[in-house]
């Protein structure tokens, strides 16, 4: 009858058409997200693998900025790009045989170091603010007299100074706690797991001189995100382009007369 009514389904266009399922524009700019998305993903685990290294602490020694057990990203770097508050990762077969040791540098080759003046680390006769510090103690739990710290050498501490095997603990030895320079193998940038995250900046050492520049972690972390957003962006345009294309081209026409 004339007043009847059918629902027909449009033809598809065949890809050539301007909906979501046909539109050439969009299929090419997804493939580009996808593709670029896989580029920066892998360039960003790329990246890190080369510059960083995983590593467990065992101990308590620098609590509470690394608790026992936690896991740290630590950047590969050379000895003589370390400063004072850097986090390092270090090797001395003096102290630990074929273990890695994590310690806070407090004093470099030339400095002059000891502990304490009003309860704080003394460094070059200044008084050094360390907030890193667990909530209630200061640095008099380790005190020692003064030491000048070879060229090339480093002296180290933990953040939990009392009970700490650090400089302190060595300062009998020849090199008077000192460690080399070329014992570090790496500087702690982040703590991973827990989701700590980055170490905050050593300020209280600014005044003896440049801290060190953040590695970049950061920048590696931008890439592996939004190279993820885009693959799983550019991936999910097809499926969603289809549904609701798919939507659209049903639509309800008057039947002609019969």
């Amino acid at each position: 009858m004339g007043g009847e009514s059918t629902t027909r389904t449009a033809p598809r266009s065949g890809g050539t058409g301007t909906g979501p399922v046909g539109s050439r524009t969009g299929q090419g700019l997804s493939g580009v997200a996808v593709a670029l998305g896989l580029v920066l993903f892998l360039l960003g685990f790329g990246w890190g693998a080369v510059v960083y290294r995983p590593y467990t602490v065992p101990t308590s020694s620098m609590t509470p900025t690394i608790d026992a057990g936690d896991r740290v990203l630590a950047e590969r770097i050379d000895g003589g790009e370390i400063r004072r508050g850097d986090v390092v990762v270090f090797k001395d077969t003096s102290w630990v045989t074929n273990a890695l040791v994590v310690k806070r540098v407090v004093a470099v080759g030339g400095d002059t170091v000891s502990c304490c003046t009003k309860g704080r680390l003394t460094v070059n006769g200044k008084q050094i603010e360390e907030p890193y510090l667990p909530a209630g103690s200061d640095a008099e739990s380790t005190n020692f007299s003064e030491v000048s710290v070879p060229k090339g050498r480093l002296f180290l501490l933990g953040d939990e100074r009392e009970g700490s095997l650090d400089s302190t603990a060595h300062l009998t030895d020849a090199a008077q706690g000192t460690v080399s320079q070329n014992a570090v193998t790496a500087r702690v940038d982040a703590v991973v797991w827990p989701l700590d995250g980055m170490l905050e900046r050593p300020t209280g050492f600014e005044t003896l001189g440049a801290l060190s520049t953040p590695g970049p972690l950061r920048t590696i972390l931008v890439l592996i995100v939004v190279g993820g957003v885009l693959v799983l962006g550019g991936g999910a345009y097809g499926p969603i382009a289809k549904r609701t294309g798919g939507r659209s081209r049903t639509r309800t026409e008057p039947a002609g007369a019969r």
